[in-house]
């Protein structure tokens, strides 16, 4: 017989965790409301050139990363398609893979130190321009760290789905004699256009909101995003009605693109795992196989390159001198404890919502869901529509008469954090406690089990991987976020991230390679920790 939903704790708890969200969110939003109602004709008055120079600014360098990634990765991901065996495959799908564990500022540096003005490209680039290279700062070093991060990232979505095409038609195709030109206009084309949507929109939606690159990369107010915008406005100029404006027009942006991604169907947060290549039927001729070796190699050497300088920047630092250092320590200590509470957080939410949608799932009478199993259901994607930028200076905005707004950073660090990073633990529990839900049920309910009892002696041995899974990425995305800490970050609470940026401000560039380097190091430990895990738990 199954409990009614109001006396299950999986429910009550699924209810304090959207409670969490709600009060994180809607905290940020009374802050902006706030500040916008004490000074009307100033948030009025920010609608100027200024905003729309920025707003446009915005748009168009989402559109063009979008395009120089998402372009490019169709041929990339058609070429490792047509070649599902050979030496060195697993090692690009792998590589390809490495930017989504690098946090945006360390890619930021591998950057500079590759096409910076004292790069190791710079003399190449200014033999070839007839001049001094003056560096990559602006829109051309903002579009190069977009494309880095997302043309793998659309590589590997577009090779999952030419994945998707059965193997009885590539086997038609040889039988028949088709050559290459042929199979992709009916063949692949078609699973390349389906999820052309999704992919776009998806890599747009990360360019529209980055604030890590363009702080770093922008280099002035011309290459200005709306999210640095608010950050100036609270941080530099402290203008509370213009970051009101600035956050509207920005919250109102993103809920438009990522409503546009909802009707795509597009997944919000990725998968870094590919299925393992069908049996094929198709052999490419030789020119046709130049042509992709070419694509592939061009395209390893793009990915590879930045990661290469970042490394040798950092080994060429004195990390001796730096891990010597008291602020060195400190802002590692301070790094690491606020990304394991932020990652026990994030996991202690995740568990409930995932909890709380099986149990009301269960217990559904009818076909349609409740409004709460759906809230469960969707909850943790809410903060998808928020970035952690808006959050904090919501947050900072609804703080600053009441308290010291630097005091409390490494609370809104830890939960903000923790929020964030919930789309991709429950991505990584809801399969396994599901699974186990389904073979439990039952002699739960029968034997009486519920509570902590259930969850220390029949759901943990299935949610143990798949929680450190989620952990271990929780873990990475914290440690390597820049958006919140520098909003509350001071002298006295300073993370990695933080510091790097502090030591790049102040042109103390080998001391900046030292820390992207270990910085990358660990979230690249942690991330590749978190697929090994999550390629055990399928297995």
């Amino acid at each position: 017989m199954q409990r009614a939903p109001s006396s299950d704790t999986r429910v009550a708890a699924g209810i304090v965790a959207l409670a969490a969200i709600a009060l994180l969110i809607g905290g940020a939003f009374a802050g902006l409301v706030v500040e916008a109602m004490r000074d009307l004709s100033g948030a009025a008055s920010a609608f100027d050139s200024y905003l729309l120079r920025v707003a446009r600014f915005t748009l168009w360098q989402a559109l063009l990363s979008t395009l120089l990634s998402v372009a490019p990765a169709l041929f990339v991901a058609r070429a490792l398609s047509r070649h599902p065996q050979f030496f060195g495959r697993g090692f690009v799908l792998q590589l390809f893979a490495v930017p989504l564990a690098l946090p945006a500022i360390v890619a930021a540096l591998g950057v500079l130190a590759l096409y910076g003005r004292a790069g190791y490209f710079a003399g190449l680039l200014g033999a070839i321009g007839g001049q001094n290279w003056p560096g990559i700062y602006g829109l051309s070093g903002i579009l190069v760290a977009h494309v880095f991060f997302n043309l793998p990232l659309a590589t590997r979505l577009f090779l999952e789905a030419l994945q998707t095409v059965p193997a009885n038609q590539w086997r038609l195709a040889s039988q028949l004699g088709m050559g290459a030109a042929p199979a992709f206009r009916l063949i692949e084309w078609p699973a390349l256009r389906a999820a052309l949507p999704g992919v776009a929109g998806l890599v747009f939606m990360l360019c529209i909101t980055s604030f890590t690159i363009v702080l770093t990369l922008g280099g002035g107010p011309r290459a200005t995003t709306l999210e640095v915008a608010i950050y100036q406005a609270l941080r530099f100029d402290f203008d509370p009605a213009r970051a009101v404006t600035l956050t509207l027009l920005q919250i109102a942006l993103t809920f438009v693109v990522v409503l546009a991604l909802t009707r795509l169907g597009a997944s919000m947060t990725g998968d870094a795992n590919l299925p393992v290549a069908p049996r094929r039927y198709f052999s490419a001729g030789a020119a046709e196989t130049v042509l992709n070796a070419l694509v592939i190699g061009l395209a390893l050497l793009f990915v590879a390159g930045p990661m290469a300088a970042t490394l040798s920047a950092g080994l060429g630092a004195d990390l001796g001198r730096l891990a010597g250092e008291g602020a060195v320590r400190q802002a590692t200590a301070t790094s690491a404890v606020l990304s394991l509470l932020s990652a026990l957080l994030s996991l202690a939410l995740s568990l409930s919502l995932v909890m709380a949608r099986r149990a009301l799932a269960l217990t559904r009478r009818t076909g349609r869901r409740t409004l709460l199993e759906h809230l469960a259901d969707t909850g943790a994607g809410f903060v998808l529509v928020v970035p952690p930028i808006v959050i904090g200076a919501g947050w900072f905005l609804l703080l600053r008469s009441v308290s010291d707004v630097f005091a409390i950073a490494p609370v809104m660090v830890v939960v903000v954090n923790a929020v964030m990073a919930m789309p991709f633990a429950i991505r990584a529990i809801r399969p396994a406690y599901d699974a186990a839900s389904e073979r439990h049920e039952r002699l739960c309910a029968q034997l009486g089990i519920s509570g902590w009892n259930r969850l220390r002696l029949v759901d943990w041995p299935s949610l143990r991987r798949p929680l450190a899974t989620g952990f271990a990425f929780a873990m990475a995305l914290s440690l390597g976020d820049l958006g919140v800490i520098a909003l509350f970050g001071s002298d006295s609470v300073q993370t990695l991230p933080y510091l790097l940026l502090a030591r790049m401000g102040s042109y103390r560039t080998e001391d900046a390679a030292g820390l992207a380097l270990l910085l990358g190091l660990v979230c690249l430990a942690l991330v590749l920790t978190a697929d090994w895990l999550g390629r055990r738990e399928k297995s």
